[in-house]
């Protein structure tokens, strides 16, 4: 078995990051990425569905200016209510 756990991602910035973002099925993505990313230029494309339909995903891709801010964002969407999972 390989392991990466001392290895770390070399990115040179700015560059596009992509998160997926899992919600409840019942619930619209763009006010919930809206809230966070306020006028930031982004994209989201649906990825899947759960097997049961309760959830779905999304890949929401947006320009990242340095490890704080792909840090960041990740965390202000893993704070979300709503959000049940952002990978």
């Amino acid at each position: 078995m390989i392991s990466l756990d001392d290895k770390k991602v070399e990115l040179t910035y700015p560059c596009r990051w992509n998160y997926k973002v899992i919600i409840e099925s019942h619930l619209e993505i763009s006010p919930i990425a809206a809230s966070i990313l306020g006028e930031r230029e982004h994209t989201i494309k649906k990825s899947n569905n759960s097997k049961n339909g309760k959830y779905q995903s999304h890949n929401i891709s947006l320009l990242v200016h340095n490890d704080d801010d792909r840090h960041m964002i990740f965390e202000q969407f893993k704070k979300e209510e709503s959000v049940k999972m952002v990978l």
